[in-house]
């Protein structure tokens, strides 16, 4: 495939999966965003271990998401949000190449900790102190959520990715 067409499929698969990426989370905005956060988007966290393209396409996604928030937090959730997932894109991408069902563990992680981190400063009620233990919380409860949803369906994902061999390869070959 020369490289021009190649590059169009790249970008049409990134932005696909940008578009997919908001529609799978607004409407489920008030499960979304928050210390407990059920993103059924989050599931696309699995393509970047079988394509770059993944990262593009799950970071704009969730750029768009953040900033499309009809709860918008504020651009610390909107930048915060986006760096925890490319972080994570690229992690997953790599151990994505060595064992693909271990590339879950990125997202759980890094959204655990940069999002975990910040939030329980966004969502506190004026006045309040933000304690140690409120931000450690917070983080294992974003981690949780996130583990939660890559376990059930996120592991499933990439069994039917596996298993459908003009999908994985399509994707492999970006």
């Amino acid at each position: 495939m020369n490289n021009n067409r190649k590059s169009i499929k790249f970008i049409v698969l990134s932005g696909l999966m940008a578009a997919i990426y908001v529609v799978l989370t607004l409407p489920m905005a008030q499960f979304a965003f928050g210390p407990i956060q059920f993103r059924l988007a989050e599931v696309l966290t699995v393509i970047p271990a079988f394509s770059f393209a993944g990262i593009p396409g799950v970071t704009l996604g969730c750029f768009l998401a953040n900033l499309l928030n009809p709860g918008n937090l504020g651009p610390i959730d909107i930048i915060g949000g986006t760096l925890a997932t490319l972080i994570a894109g690229f992690l997953s991408t790599i151990i994505g190449k060595r064992n693909k069902y271990l590339s879950i563990i990125p997202p759980i992680v890094v959204n655990g900790i940069i999002v975990g981190a910040y939030l329980p400063f966004l969502l506190a009620e004026a006045g309040t102190k933000v304690t140690i233990p409120m931000v450690l919380i917070s983080m294992l409860s974003v981690a949780a959520s996130e583990a939660v949803l890559l376990i059930v369906l996120g592991i499933p994902f990439i069994i039917v990715i596996n298993r459908t061999p003009k999908i994985k390869a399509t994707l492999e070959n970006l």
